[in-house]
């Protein structure tokens, strides 16, 4: 079971991957449900009936979205027949879908990094008004922002906290690194 601080529940998986795509739900934001294996969906396909179990219902603010998650070298002819049902059930509900084959490495160790610090943090010195303010005016690297703070080894949790939270931002397409640039998010 994975805990999801967006839903304030456990969320069921059976592998690792499904894990690694139900983190990166929760650090998406505007997640407000999780259903794990929604559905049984039967269909016509090659003169019989076959069925499949997607594997998650996200809902957000924007909409749903059916996933399924398959490593792509896993990936054969029958299941892109149950993926395109999948597609056509989908879009008859007005949801959206897609198949996850796998992620960047480093953009799963970065989402990863970032979960230590999602639950809510007591900022007893002040440093998340110093991290906002130092990133107003322009994007500042990772390492320089923390340390303009006055508790740089404490001010690094509240960043990684406040880049969770969505109140500053950084590139999913690069690593987390003390050179990685930090924003400050437009919402």
């Amino acid at each position: 079971m994975q805990f999801l601080v967006s839903t304030g529940r456990h969320h069921g998986f059976e592998s690792v991957a499904e894990q690694r795509l139900l983190l990166v739900l929760d650090f998406a934001a505007e997640l407000t449900d999780v259903l794990s294996q929604p559905f049984r969906l039967r269909f016509a396909s090659g003169g019989g009936w076959r069925e499949h179990v997607p594997d998650f219902l996200a809902l957000t603010r924007a909409g749903g979205w059916l996933i399924d998650v398959r490593p792509g070298e896993r990936i054969e002819d029958e299941d892109r027949v149950c993926f395109a049902a999948a597609n056509e059930a989908a879009l008859a509900c007005g949801w959206r879908y897609t198949v996850v084959t796998g992620w960047r490495s480093h953009v799963i160790a970065t989402v990863d990094t970032l979960s230590a610090q999602r639950r809510p943090l007591v900022d007893q010195f002040g440093l998340q008004a110093q991290l906002l303010a130092g990133a107003a005016e322009r994007p500042r690297p990772f390492g320089e922002l923390v340390q303009q703070t006055k508790a740089p080894a404490v001010a690094r949790a509240h960043l990684l906290h406040l880049l969770w939270r969505r109140q500053l931002g950084i590139d999913l397409g690069r690593p987390l690194a003390d050179a990685a640039l930090v924003w400050r998010a437009c919402w």
